[in-house]
């Protein structure tokens, strides 16, 4: 059975949701870190809804906040099995909220931070009906010698800071690497002077990728 997961909402601008926005916040912290961004967007996607659920376990580092798996940081091989477990549980959340709006799944994008963008890239690539966009903010590629199990090629952003020192700017550039061996086309967007974290740049184009995405116009 899926562990079930929740977290804030934030509803659309407009009061009509025509798009579906889930962030996935990273390790140690929980789906308060992220919906914010939701306000930022929202001029430019104004019909958006926005969810940010709580990953599924408390975070042995961080005993306030939540992990989508536990890190070690000594088995090479814990990211790929941590995909695996908490896949399930974020897959049945999408369709939950696809539900609860009655929007088509293709019409959902995945914006993760971290471990979350680990996971993001993960589910989205593998969902039957691909996505309008994913957003990998200080991510990695988890298993890119897996990526045959791809279902197709959606829209991918990936925004990396210069300065990491969590994971090197060296996940940016395996990332390109192995995606693009796997003939999946990605952007991406390097935060110069920006540590491991979001910068103005960073959000800048994160909201213009959607919006394009999800085929809105673009104010001028």
């Amino acid at each position: 059975m899926p562990r079930p997961l929740d977290g804030p909402r934030l509803k659309s601008r407009s009061g009509q949701t025509r798009q579906l926005v889930v962030f996935l916040h990273g390790y140690g912290a929980d789906g308060n870190d992220l919906i914010d961004l939701g306000k930022t967007w929202a001029d430019l996607l104004p019909d958006a809804a926005f969810v940010s659920p709580h990953a599924p376990e408390p975070c042995g580092m961080s005993p306030m906040g939540r992990q989508w798996w536990p890190l070690t940081m000594r088995d090479p091989s814990e990211r790929w099995r941590g995909c695996q477990v908490a896949g399930p549980d974020l897959e049945h959340f999408l369709g939950e909220e696809l539900a609860r709006h009655q929007l088509p799944p293709s019409k959902l994008a995945l914006v993760g931070f971290s471990q979350g963008a680990m996971m993001a890239l993960h589910i989205g690539l593998r969902r039957e009906v691909m996505p309008a966009a994913i957003i990998a903010y200080s991510g990695h590629l988890v298993g890119p010698e897996h990526l045959g199990e791809a279902r197709s090629k959606p829209p991918i952003l990936l925004v990396h800071g210069d300065r990491d020192n969590i994971l090197p700017v060296d996940s940016l550039f395996d990332a390109m690497e192995g995606l693009g061996k796997a003939e999946i086309p990605c952007q991406w967007h390097l935060s110069i002077g920006t540590a491991h974290g979001i910068d103005q740049g960073g959000l800048t184009h994160g909201g213009l990728f959607l919006a394009q995405n999800f085929g809105l116009k673009i104010p001028g």
